[in-house]
């Protein structure tokens, strides 16, 4: 019966059927280049709620604000029978000192490997993909770089661990992503000093209780430009009220920006499921 109401989803209108099957919390939330996972950094799980027999939708709006910059970012997600994500999102980042603002858009994919995130005894692995476009280019040319476009690949792995942590439980992600960007793009791809490396990312969170998450990022930056670019921090705590919405805040340290120095200030970001 349950394989029979699926079929019915597929074939009729898969955006009215909901999709819930897996633990609260458990998808993470959302970053800010369109993939799940936490605000800086995409992680192993797809995004919503999906387990092999169901599809889900999600959609995200972001904000982080520091001393003269703010990023705004928006996208949506869905999730194929818990097997491949597909994402889209779209950055809007205003440079207060130049008075200018600059965008992107960008299109993900994501494919689970292997296992799960609470119940394989070994990490859930998925490998991404982040096709960018620099809709405003003028600057990224200016500074130096080579071009308006450009693929992130992403290999991330991520654990739950139940009660490991006096007894609450723990969840940690690693990512390697290869990447040409600068600033995540917002500078263009590439430049004097570099065209691609391989960088680091990790995250680890506590969940408190079932509704709420408290957790730090860190994200290794590419310096291609010679701008001193630097990685970023941040510490989060997300809130999971129920599987239709999810609140996650954080204090972000940034580092330089276009060689605009000590960039730090807060992030917020709202999901919502189905």
């Amino acid at each position: 019966m349950k394989r029979l109401a699926s079929a019915a989803c597929i074939l009729l209108m898969p955006f009215l059927c909901h999709a819930n099957g897996k633990i609260l919390a458990t998808p993470g939330v959302s970053q800010v280049e369109g993939s799940a996972g936490g605000g800086l950094v995409p992680w192993a799980q797809l995004a919503g709620y999906a387990t092999e027999d169901e599809w889900a939708l999600s959609g995200y709006c972001s904000r982080a604000s520091v001393d003269d910059f703010q990023l705004d970012s928006c996208g949506v997600q869905g999730n194929l029978f818990d097997r491949v994500e597909l994402s889209y999102a779209e950055q809007r980042f205003d440079v207060d000192p130049l008075n200018i603002t600059l965008k992107q858009s960008i299109s993900g994919v994501k494919v689970r490997l292997y296992g799960d995130v609470v119940y394989s005894t070994w990490p859930q692995i998925s490998l991404g993909a982040q096709h960018k476009r620099l809709d405003t280019a003028d600057i990224a040319f200016a500074v130096g770089a080579k071009d308006d476009s450009g693929t992130d690949v992403y290999l991330a792995a991520s654990k739950l661990h139940l009660g490991m942590v006096a007894g609450y439980n723990f969840l940690w992600n690693a990512t390697l992503r290869y990447t040409e960007a600068n600033e995540m793009g917002l500078l263009g791809f590439g430049g004097g000093q570099g065209n691609g490396s391989i960088q680091s990312e990790l995250s680890a969170a506590v969940l408190l209780n079932q509704h709420l998450a408290v957790g730090v990022e860190y994200r290794q930056k590419p310096n291609n430009l010679g701008l001193g670019e630097d990685d970023w921090r941040d510490v989060f705590i997300a809130w999971f009220p129920n599987k239709h919405i999810s609140v996650t805040a954080a204090y972000v340290q940034l580092g330089a920006i276009a060689a605009v120095p000590d960039q730090q200030g807060w992030y917020l970001s709202v999901v919502g499921y189905y």
